[in-house]
């Protein structure tokens, strides 16, 4: 039996054409969390689906009623599904889950427990000690630990997996770091970057991550080119000339 005094946990998974991990991702993602007796709910976004990804979503909570469906409005994009799923949160901690099944269930748990002993933000890390990576095509990984390794440097932080979707933050960083402006994949460091620029408490966790076996990625490297860069440029800029007033903003650190 949960504890009513715990933290309510929740997750934020968008879905777009995923008819074949979904119903995967979702169960073994409630059983897990029902199995820890953490609070939760599982905000479900389909982003404008053409296949059975909304009916599956709909038909599952008839066995989890913690799954709160929602559908994204066109136009489609990661970023705007990820922004209509947290309008709908009501937690205290909130976590970004992939539905290809690429974020494992036991690390979301793990998450939440760094989130209980008071840090703001857990990272998880796919190129620590202690994590593991299955099915990463070669190319992608490339780009990715390049891309990794200059945000490092343009941010001047330990931190190398920034652009990796799986993250898990208390409700009042996430309150504290919007507006959101992202509206595709250049999300996942919009959120991160936020929240480091202004000082969060941060822990980072290794995870374990597979890339998919089903379907194919909606990532469009060329194209999210110019997306990454802008969000990049301009938090880059924030940090540079407003890190100040983003503090001065900020609620206070549970770590402080």
């Amino acid at each position: 039996m949960a504890d009513q005094h715990a933290l309510r946990l929740s997750v934020v998974v968008p879905a777009h054409n995923e008819e074949g991990h979904i119903a995967g991702t979702l169960t073994e993602l409630a059983e897990a969390l029902r199995t820890k007796s953490i609070p939760f709910e599982i905000i479900a976004v389909d982003d404008n689906s053409r296949d059975t990804t909304a009916k599956t979503i709909d038909d599952l909570t008839a066995s989890f009623p913690e799954i709160c469906p929602v559908r994204n409005s066109p136009p489609a994009g990661l970023g705007r599904a990820v922004r209509c799923g947290l309008r709908h949160i009501t937690g205290d901690v909130v976590a970004i889950v992939m539905a290809d099944a690429s974020d494992a269930p036991g690390d979301v748990v793990a998450c939440y427990r760094l989130i209980e002993e008071g840090y703001d933000c857990v990272f998880g890390s796919r190129f620590i000690r202690g994590s593991r990576v299955d099915h990463y095509p070669r190319i992608k990984l490339a780009l990715n630990r390049m891309a990794n390794q200059l945000l490092r440097v343009l941010f001047l932080t330990r931190h190398n997996d920034l652009t990796n979707a799986f993250k898990v933050y208390r409700r009042h960083v996430i309150d504290s770091i919007q507006p959101f402006r992202a509206a595709h994949f250049d999300i996942t460091i919009e959120l991160s970057l936020s929240a480091l620029i202004r000082d969060y408490s941060i822990a980072t966790l290794p995870i374990q991550w597979s890339g998919r076996t089903w379907g194919h990625s909606n990532l469009r490297i060329r194209s999210m080119a110019r997306r990454y860069g802008c969000t990049v440029i301009r938090l880059w800029f924030e940090r540079l000339l407003i890190k100040d007033d983003l503090i001065a903003d900020r609620v206070p650190s549970n770590k402080e």
